[in-house]
């Protein structure tokens, strides 16, 4: 893709997007494949043998490992040469994200040092800040961990309590408080960490476990991901050098927000390495399991759940990759020769809607897939003797990681708006064109044998009903849309199903026209079967919408407009998931 190519944040939903735009695991390189190997080969042959010694939290062989990640230069994809990184693309940090999952829990501990962790310091770090601790944190020879959320402030970050009062001298910063869920704590040895200056201003500071007054509580006792490390870090009256502020006094929620973002599409790459192993394992299990005299894998139930994980899956590997590739274009636009990350920073931003997205929809593939993964494998999923028994538990978190789904949800249509009220977006101006022009729609009609004709009506049509519930709900509710949290799920839902329709129809369009329809076959059944039955969704969602903000006659004249707009002849799509089906059981993992 082109720097002139940029695409801005949310404009998919008011705008047609040409394929060759976007970026799809087809476009991947020679450096990425290679990037993907070495991942995939550290995991297996460095981490796999003490897979189950990891899980029992061995905190001194899993350091051990991180420093051999290090070595191999895995954790400085995303820190600059000039301090012992590698400096990559998206993508690249994207692809380690996807294949260092297979080391569960030991992904988790190295996706936080060298994400959230190390990320606040090469965003927003000075120049001291970045010599003193990022060579360190490419070696593995400091671990790093990310303080945010406390005791009584989770989703409400910027209600935090822990404080910071500077010195009488200017030199310091005394910390005091307690932040929860801290992942990395208990050997970490530089947290980022959020307080209130003053009781009010919301500042970032970097503290080292040497320093006096820092203290980790008991390890929690989770759900999943057992092997990682899981707790408080109490701080009392922790002196903080005042050259160790990260960024600026007041100016904390800039760099809590940015790192999330990237958290958050970091988050859904790793989700989408997690279902297709979830997907591996379901049918290398349903191709050995005899059930009256035949493979389960031979029944056609069977071979429905594993076409449904594999379509979810694509879709939300399409939307990961889409995602990395505006990153990496927006990038391009950065200034080599200016020695700041502000731009970066800015494009981080500028794809946070992108991001929210990526990370509810991934999120909750992965627990759909998880979930008839364990069922695939029946009682045998649910004994700690079959992977997917872990996979199934590791994978509830992510649904409250990185800002809580719901929250992610409200995220959605508020940025959205704000990017519209702004003049970033024309949203409203496009909702209320789509009104005058939804009196006189008339369906058009295509010829049903062609290729992606019927796929592309629907996407246009999700648009439109996109920007019918939108125009409806600021009409109708205006400054206080805000309190409307149900409508602004619905808004949130259809405009994901949207971006991942897509992004599924955008990516195979680019594989038809460079491999032909036969070698895409896959993907063009993936194509076909997930875009009706997201439309499907999409139908249903703004139907809902239209009943509670409408009645009487309003509600039956917005039912006959949303009428014109689903006009259309639906699939058999049991052949279809069949073929899909017979694919992967062939090849005995997710394939596309």
């Amino acid at each position: 893709m082109k720097a002139n190519n940029l695409m801005k944040g949310g404009s998919f939903l008011v705008a047609e997007v040409d394929a060759s735009t976007i970026f799809t695991p087809e476009d991947f390189n020679e450096e990425h494949l290679m990037i993907a190997n070495l991942t995939e080969d550290f995991i297996d042959q460095e981490i796999d043998p003490y897979d189950e010694v990891l899980e029992r939290q061995d905190f001194t062989l899993l350091l051990k490992l991180i420093k051999k990640a290090g070595e191999v230069g895995l954790l400085g994809a995303a820190v600059p040469e000039a301090y012992g990184g590698t400096n990559l693309d998206r993508v690249s940090s994207t692809l380690i994200y996807e294949k260092m999952v297979r080391s569960s829990s030991y992904s988790l501990t190295l996706s936080a040092h060298i994400g959230i962790g190390t990320l606040p310091i090469v965003l927003f770090g000075t120049k001291q800040q970045q010599q003193k601790y990022l060579p360190h944190s490419v070696r593995g020879d400091q671990v790093f961990a990310y303080c945010l959320t406390e005791p009584s402030s989770g989703s409400d970050a910027l209600s935090a309590k822990t404080t910071a009062v500077l010195s009488e001298d200017g030199a310091h910063y005394l910390l005091n408080g307690t932040k929860q869920f801290i992942t990395n704590a208990a050997f970490a040895d530089v947290f980022i960490v959020y307080a209130k200056v003053d009781s009010k201003h919301f500042s970032a500071f970097i503290v080292e476990k040497k320093f006096q007054g820092v203290s980790t509580g008991a390890e929690e006792k989770k759900m999943g991901i057992k092997g990682s490390s899981t707790r408080q870090l109490i701080l009392e009256d922790v002196k903080v050098p005042v050259e160790n502020v990260l960024g600026e006094v007041g100016k904390g929620h800039v760099i809590a927000f940015n790192i999330l973002n990237l958290g958050r599409h970091s988050l859904a790459a790793g989700c989408v390495g997690s279902s297709k192993w979830a997907v591996e394992l379901a049918v290398g299990y349903a191709c050995r399991r005899k059930q009256f005299n035949q493979t389960i894998a031979e029944f056609p139930l069977i071979q429905k759940k594993l076409a449904d994980m594999a379509i979810f899956t694509y879709a939300a590997e399409s939307i990961v990759y889409r995602t990395a590739g505006l990153m990496d274009t927006f990038k391009k636009t950065v200034d080599p020769n200016v020695a700041n990350h502000e731009q970066t920073i800015e494009g981080i931003a500028e794809y946070a809607i992108e991001c929210s997205m990526n990370k509810v929809f991934a999120t909750e593939c992965l627990d759909f897939v998880a979930d008839e993964g364990l069922q695939i494998h029946g009682g045998y999923g649910f004994t700690q003797e079959y992977k997917i028994e872990r996979i199934y538990r590791d994978s509830r978190i992510n649904r409250i990681f990185e800002g809580t789904n719901e929250i992610n949800r409200l995220l959605i249509p508020g940025l959205l708006f704000r990017r519209a009220t702004k003049g970033d977006l024309s949203l409203f101006e496009s909702a209320k064109k789509l009104e005058q022009e939804l009196i006189t729609y008339i369906p058009s009609t295509w010829d049903m044998g062609v290729p992606f004709l019927q796929e592309k009506a629907m996407l246009s049509s999700a648009k439109r009903i996109f920007l019918m519930i939108v125009g409806i709900a600021i009409e109708k509710y205006k400054q206080q849309i805000e309190e409307q949290q149900e409508i602004l799920e619905i808004i949130a839902n259809v405009s994901m199903q949207v971006f991942s329709m897509e992004s599924v129809i955008l990516r195979t369009n680019k594989a038809v026209d460079k491999e032909g329809i036969v070698r895409a076959k896959q993907k063009w059944n993936m194509t076909s079967a997930f875009t009706q039955e997201s439309f499907s969704k999409i139908e249903s969602m703004a139907k809902e919408a239209l009943v509670i903000m409408e009645d009487g006659d309003q509600l039956k004249m917005k039912l006959a407009m949303l009428k014109k707009l689903v006009r259309f002849h639906p699939k058999n799509l049991l052949p279809i998931k069949r073929q899909i089906a017979e694919k992967i059981i062939e090849q005995g993992k997710y394939v596309v």
